[in-house]
């Protein structure tokens, strides 16, 4: 699974429903645009250079180029679903193969534009945040605002910049939001290899950024994947809290916290609850024990700076927030994609966990009598814990 279940907020089913439109456009933009780029005497390898040199200018880290033979990525993808690690994903399954088959997902793809974006926000202290179990914490990428918005915006930008140099071609932008091998197709892109944990990284940047894709009809020339450089590291397999990481490259998602917090709908399961600690959305626990990520850059987008205090908030502090509070305060933020009652289930996780005191028992018992089934069975676990 790309990026813990990011996976976190990935994949999801409207690009599926835009399909065919998405299809037809693109077909459109093709048959148009080849006419005008004029296959036989473009300049493939000078237009991937100037493609690279603009995503830089428009904030990317890095940008490469992929084919999109993903074959060996099949049997691998098929095993993953056949064991049932995908959880209640189910469009991981509903999609199957088709993720690593990028002509199939929009016809007439022969190349396809990677690029990353590193989020890590600057002077942030996260393994102190972990370390306190007052506090709320926050996964870093979810601090700031959605990145869904940030890369789509930033990627189409780049696509509408190699237009004005080509003229009309067909593409189509992704950000998590179709089924897109994105870790596989990065790698074969040069921008890094897939790390134990199953998330991209790279030499000179770590594991702290987003990924998006342009599918294109563009017959750019692929850059060379990249190596390997793991080695015999197990770090982040020992840091995982729930064991979620069964063997190297291999994620089990019902057990990934970043999983229970954001993707699974009901019940936390309460063999797991303890395990979560004071995560209330994501976890970063298998990258802060990745020795590349000494290599981390700080974002360079301001829209990725933490806001409304969440890096730094306590547990009683956020699930004393209202509705109204959670809407008006995550406000174009990830966070607020699961909800007011899963925000309210996985803070009441976070406070079963924390050192009892009068402020923590008062604020469970004050939601004791929740209108949601969800939030009530988890405060009374968490009440259960301290009474104990």
């Amino acid at each position: 699974m790309d990026g813990h279940a990011r996976a976190q907020d990935r994949g999801n089913a409207r690009a599926e429903l835009a399909g065919g439109a998405l299809v037809g456009q693109m077909n459109a933009e093709r048959d148009h645009g080849m006419a005008a780029i004029g296959a036989d005497d473009t300049d493939w390898s000078g237009l991937a250079r100037d493609i690279r040199a603009w995503g830089r200018e428009l904030g990317f880290g890095a940008v490469g180029i992929a084919d999109i033979d993903l074959g060996a990525a099949e049997a691998g993808l098929a095993a993953w679903l056949a064991a049932g690690f995908h959880g209640e994903m189910d469009y991981m399954a509903r999609h199957g193969l088709r993720r690593a088959r990028p002509a199939e997902l929009v016809p007439g793809t022969v190349s396809v534009i990677c690029a990353r974006m590193d989020y890590w926000p600057a002077h942030d202290d996260a393994a102190a945040a972990l370390a306190a179990p007052e506090r709320a914490y926050v996964s870093r990428y979810a601090l700031g605002r959605d990145y869904h918005k940030v890369m789509r915006h930033r990627l189409q930008a780049l696509a509408d910049r190699i237009a004005r140099a080509v003229g009309p071609y067909g593409h189509r932008v992704f950000t998590d939001s179709a089924p897109v091998l994105e870790v596989e197709l990065a790698g074969r892109a040069g921008l890094g290899w897939r790390g134990k944990h199953t998330l991209l990284l790279s030499r000179d940047a770590g594991s702290y950024f987003f990924l998006g894709e342009i599918y294109t009809d563009l017959a750019l020339p692929p850059d060379e994947p990249a190596e390997e450089h793991c080695g015999t590291c197990t770090r982040c397999i020992e840091a995982c809290p729930t064991r979620a990481i069964v063997g190297p490259y291999r994620l089990d998602a019902r057990r990934c916290i970043s999983y229970l917090t954001i993707e699974l709908y009901g019940s936390i399961p309460a063999e797991l609850r303890p395990l979560v600690g004071n995560r209330v959305y994501g976890c970063d626990d298998c990258q802060l024990a990745c020795p590349w990520n000494k290599y981390a850059q700080a974002a360079r987008e301001p829209g990725f700076a933490a806001r409304e205090g969440v890096d730094r908030a306590t547990l009683v502090e956020l699930f004393a927030w209202t509705r109204a509070e959670f809407d008006a305060r995550l406000a174009g933020s990830a966070i607020r994609r699961i909800g007011y009652e899963r925000w309210l289930r996985n803070l009441a996780v976070g406070l079963g966990n924390a050192p009892t005191s009068d402020a923590v028992v008062a604020a469970l018992r004050a939601r004791a009598d929740d209108a949601s089934p969800l939030v009530r069975e988890h405060v009374a676990w968490a009440l259960a814990r301290h009474a104990a």
